[in-house]
């Protein structure tokens, strides 16, 4: 995202002053709660922070006041910590304990754990503990940065509710995402785009790009503009992270190509593989895809022969289309619509 907007080194001074925040309050809690305020403190640390980016990159484009930038700042880092109490969750939901190859919450006190003389499953019940206890953490911090904020009282109130949207949308979607995957049935191509656009959409694009336009005095029929083609653009980017997930590069992933593939995810690429008539080559495939990179390599070839790549970046090509032409409704300022087109140019070059 680093081409159409930039962090701002102000927000990352906002988002250390709330880990610092959690660390202070931490302080004669106990030994535990402040290896966990610590631990919080990296799992915080760098990413791309482009949800952040989005809140002040929609508050210059409506023009704001520049007597509004404190706000700006403390719910530009809210959101940041809003997305890393989600990924904290998503770690235990998922029973993960690395993170970029290293140790997440839920590893470092599963160690934590081992070395106080836990045996694996007691260590695995504290990770576990550790982990959702701080997921809690963050979203109590980001709900306090916005209540907080510096701005009047009503501007407040419409803050709070986006982040209340954003929070149970995501929720509502992370809890279908799971039970999908554990249904004996395959879901419809219907609902795993549901499923995709409730995890990402809300809380990633639609309701940090409202929140800067709202702190910079936007219109109600602007907000209502932004808030489509912000959720469009977030749908996009989480279709775009499923085809990098099954066919993306090792530097795209972060990890060996295919992680979705070996863990069997079942993504709309699957429900449109699946819709091809594909279903028992692509179920075949994909019980083999954790047995190593060939058995990978083979879903892959699968997949994009049954027409699911081709089809899933159709669909990705048409949402973005669409926000580039409702980027241009009157309702936006022209800076706004310049800002969505570029977004939309940037998620379409990650296209793997």
């Amino acid at each position: 995202m680093g081409v159409v907007i930039a962090a701002d080194p102000a927000v990352a001074t906002a988002i250390d002053g709330s880990l610092a925040r959690v660390r202070e309050r931490a302080e004669g809690l106990g030994d535990g709660f402040v290896a966990l305020a610590a631990a919080i403190g990296r799992a915080a640390h760098g990413g791309k922070r482009f949800r952040p980016a989005l809140v002040t990159a929609a508050f210059t484009a409506f023009d704001g006041h520049e007597s509004q930038r404190p706000s700006v700042l403390s719910v530009a880092a809210a959101f940041e910590l809003l997305h890393t109490a989600f990924v904290v969750h998503d770690d235990v939901i998922d029973h993960d304990i690395e993170r970029r190859g290293v140790p997440n919450i839920g590893g470092e006190f599963r160690a934590r754990g081992i070395e106080a003389g836990a045996d694996a499953a007691g260590a695995a019940v504290l990770g576990d503990a550790a982990g959702i206890l701080a997921g809690d953490l963050l979203l109590h911090e980001a709900f306090r940065l916005v209540a907080m904020a510096p701005t009047d009282a009503a501007t407040k109130d419409r803050l709070l509710g986006l982040l209340d949207d954003a929070i149970v949308v995501s929720a509502a979607g992370e809890l279908a995402d799971v039970e999908n995957a554990v249904s004996a049935s395959s879901p419809t191509r219907d609902a795993t785009l549901s499923t995709a656009f409730r995890k990402t959409a809300v809380y990633s694009f639609r309701a940090p790009l409202q929140a800067g336009a709202l702190l910079a005095g936007a219109d109600a029929p602007a907000l209502r503009v932004l808030g489509d083609l912000g959720g469009r653009l977030g749908l996009a980017f989480q279709l775009v992270d499923d085809l990098i997930g099954a066919f993306g590069s090792t530097a795209q992933t972060g990890r060996d190509s295919g992680p979705d593939l070996r863990e069997a995810k079942r993504t709309p690429l699957i429900a449109l593989a699946h819709e091809s008539g594909a279903a028992p080559s692509v179920d075949a495939a994909l019980a083999l895809a954790a047995t190593g990179p060939v058995a990978v390599r083979e879903a892959q070839l699968i997949l994009a022969g049954s027409g699911a790549r081709a089809r899933l970046a159709g669909l990705i090509a048409e949402t973005l289309d669409g926000v580039r032409a409702g980027s241009r409704d009157q309702t936006l300022p022209s800076p706004a619509g310049d800002l969505l087109r570029g977004l939309a140019d940037e998620i379409d070059r990650r296209i793997p």
